[in-house]
């Protein structure tokens, strides 16, 4: 199993093992209530009979719901990048800024299509998470700068951080329309939003 991330929504980071296999499901049952009722219809006490731990265990991280599906967030942005990574590994640096954005959309789409709660999570963006410089699409960007950089051989500076906001902005309006479009995303409005991507990145990175 692997630990969960360190999120600021929590309470109290877990040290033990046991506390951190608690916090794991948790977060799991959170997950899976977010795909069954929704997040107006949560509440701490339904992910704790879900997880089959004490309520309070819930209230030791968590303060009330939206912390909890803030931290889901940051866990799901964690294994996002873990799978990014593990592409571009296996991808052993060939395609350059175009390999690297197929990877990061496709994990991404897979994600939406397979990860539980992510549909209403995903990295933060359904839910209020404070000041701008924590929005969700800041986040991920950040990240991308930081495993991106030394793959596209790239200073990973401001102007390289601003190319990935950006594209991080484009592709998630995109494809949240392309699954509004259809439950498991349109086709036709995905593949726009690939060519789109491309010629953007092409004009900032080639």
């Amino acid at each position: 199993m692997k630990p969960v991330p360190h999120a600021t929504s929590l309470r109290r980071a877990p040290v033990q093992r046991r506390s951190a296999e608690r916090l794991t499901r948790i977060l799991d049952a959170c997950a899976d209530l977010l795909d069954e009722v929704g997040y107006d219809a949560l509440s701490t006490r339904a992910v704790a009979q879900r997880a089959s731990v004490p309520i309070g265990s819930v209230y030791r991280f968590f303060g009330n719901k939206r912390e909890m599906a803030d931290a889901l967030a940051q866990r799901n942005l964690e294994r996002y990048s873990e799978r990014v990574t593990q592409r571009l590994r296996q991808a052993g640096g060939d395609g350059g800024w175009r390999t690297a954005m197929d990877a990061v959309l496709d994990e991404y789409l897979d994600m939406k299509r397979t990860a539980p709660g992510f549909s209403l999570v995903d990295f933060g963006n359904q839910i209020p998470v404070g000041a701008r410089d924590g929005e969700p699409n800041h986040r991920v960007a950040d990240r991308l700068t930081e495993l991106l950089s030394g793959y596209l051989d790239r200073e990973p500076d401001e102007d390289l951080r601003r190319v990935f906001l950006i594209a991080v902005e484009t592709a998630d309006t995109l494809v949240h329309l392309a699954f509004r479009v259809a439950p498991e995303g349109d086709e036709r409005v995905i593949g726009e939003a690939r060519e789109m991507l491309r010629a953007y990145l092409a004009r900032a990175l080639d």
